[in-house]
């Protein structure tokens, strides 16, 4: 039986921004045209598996996650889903909710490295917080398997919790922005790769640099072993810009 489309509400850069090439490039898979590009000549001379390396993320694309992928509930559609997000971004910026803005740096995150932001940012937690609470009732509500891939015999009483309301552990004040740039890395291997990723970075991450946190993607995987593509993103506004 094919298993049904998943969605998922992601932070990407614009297609064409610098960013968003050289994350796009390290992973090898371009989730806007549905592409493979090639790796980078100077990582893969430095780093001959970096392709093994970067496997698990290239399934998904170079994205933070806002709203984890979910099944869509019954009576919902794609069209209605596409809608309400074209609705959230055109009203999500006000006087007391402005845009997040970030400083990226490439950090360690457990057995993976990622772009993160320097220093917390509550703009951000509010917009992946509001984001969750605002498409769930597009959300299928978790099957037994679904709760068993979370393993949550690993997971906290909070995480275990959150699992059981939003369909995620990680959110709220577990939420963790991250830009993903590879899969698990060895202990022994970490800080060669982290250094080589922090070069690779160092003129997004410079200091002064910031990232604006400016648009809603939608993302569909069409079967539960395909890559995740983008079929939508829309810029975080205010009303009163639409309006105009």
């Amino acid at each position: 039986m094919t298993s049904p489309p998943r969605y998922a509400l992601y932070f990407v850069p614009a297609p064409d921004s610098d960013l968003y090439r050289l994350g796009a490039g390290l992973l090898g898979y371009d989730a806007f045209s549905g592409e493979e590009w090639p790796f980078p000549d100077d990582v893969i001379a430095e780093l001959p598996d970096w392709h093994d390396l970067t496997r698990d993320p290239r399934k998904y694309g170079f994205h933070a996650t806002l709203k984890a992928p979910i099944t869509l509930a019954d009576g919902e559609t794609e069209a209605n889903l596409l809608a309400a997000c074209v609705d959230f971004a055109r009203s999500y910026v006000t006087a007391t909710r402005p845009l997040p803005r970030i400083r990226p740096v490439a950090r360690a995150l457990g057995s993976f490295i990622a772009l993160v932001p320097d220093e917390p940012s509550p703009a951000l937690q509010e917009l992946a917080q509001t984001c969750v609470e605002a498409f769930d009732r597009f959300r299928a509500p978790l099957t037994p398997q679904d709760r068993a891939r979370r393993n949550p015999v690993a997971l906290s009483a909070r995480q275990l919790a959150y699992l059981d309301r939003w369909g995620y552990p990680y959110v709220n004040d577990e939420f963790r922005f991250h830009m993903t740039l590879t899969g698990r890395v060895p202990a022994d291997r970490r800080e060669a790769v982290l250094e080589l990723l922090r070069e690779r970075t160092r003129a997004h991450t410079h200091a002064g640099a910031t990232l604006a946190i400016d648009r809603l993607a939608v993302f569909r995987q069409e079967t539960s072993t395909a890559r995740f593509r983008v079929i939508a993103h829309h810029p975080l506004q205010s009303r009163e810009t639409t309006s105009t």
